[in-house]
């Protein structure tokens, strides 16, 4: 199944739209009985919104402080998708708690925001995880590398690896490839595979050349048929594999220090973050 809903050159992943679903219904199961007991909860509603998504990103720069220490303004970056959704919703229910405390009108639009918002996450997340099938293994796929040889990707297993699909004219592709380049230098344990789409040799060596990227492992992959059979079309997409070959985590969208700490740690749970 593929995991991402795409339009034209935008590209939605299931899990981000059910998150923005789940939120839209709580919020209007919590004005529908707002109006009904004669009370406007729609202002708290949005405090209680912001209050969540500070709360998130804030539990998850904490978790992975020195990555953001070195460059704190990336703190404000929310594109890395450096979220923490536990906390989040933790910190909006207490919130939500206190308010109705105070005002007991306010209670029943906040439990039924709060409950519709937690139904609907977890039904859908149960929906999405039984689409998905079985767990994703790396591809059978033997891709042609810079030099000429022929790469089989069942090669890498036996250690962790990362499969980033990617290509020249993506903005955010390029963006992150200094990040991608530097976890290759620091993590010897881990596979760094980086798969462009569609692109030929000469253009994705040029492109590296002007940029100064000395990556390895870089392998053509012209008619996506990664992505294809992974479920995702997206660019840029990093799918982390375990030593066994089996996915573990996926990011669709642009990667950070922090958020490339966060998955990595899911593919090699033993091996240090740096």
């Amino acid at each position: 199944m593929n995991q991402t809903l795409q339009l034209g050159p935008l590209a939605f992943p299931f899990a981000l739209l059910l998150a923005m679903a789940a939120l839209a219904l709580g919020l209007f199961a919590g004005r529908a009985l707002g109006r009904r007991t004669g009370v406007d909860p729609e202002p708290l509603l949005w405090r209680l919104l912001a209050v969540g998504a500070i709360a998130a990103r804030l539990a998850f720069v904490l978790q992975f402080h020195d990555a953001y220490l070195k460059a704190p303004l990336q703190i404000l970056d929310v594109r890395d998708g450096g979220w923490t959704p536990l906390a989040g919703f933790a910190a909006a229910a207490i919130y939500a708690i206190a308010c109705g405390l105070r005002r007991a009108p306010l209670r029943s639009p906040l439990a039924a925001a709060l409950g519709t918002v937690t139904i609907v996450w977890a039904v859908g997340t149960l929906v999405l995880g039984a689409l998905s099938g079985e767990v994703g293994r790396l591809p059978a796929l033997r891709l042609q590398a810079l030099d000429g040889r022929t790469v089989a990707l069942a090669d890498f297993q036996g250690k962790p690896t990362v499969l980033n699909l990617w290509a020249t004219w993506c903005p955010p592709c390029r963006r992150e490839m200094p990040v991608l380049l530097q976890a290759q230098g620091q993590r010897p344990e881990v596979n760094f595979v980086f798969l462009n789409q569609g692109e030929s040799g000469p253009t994705v060596q040029a492109f590296l050349a002007a940029q100064g990227l000395p990556l390895r492992n870089v392998l053509l992959d012209a008619r996506g048929e990664a992505g294809i059979q992974l479920g995702h079309r997206a660019l840029p997409t990093t799918l982390f594999f375990d030593a066994q070959g089996r996915l573990v985590d996926t990011r669709v969208g642009e990667l950070s220090p922090a958020t490339l700490d966060q998955r990595l740690a899911a593919a090699s749970p033993s091996s240090p973050t740096k």
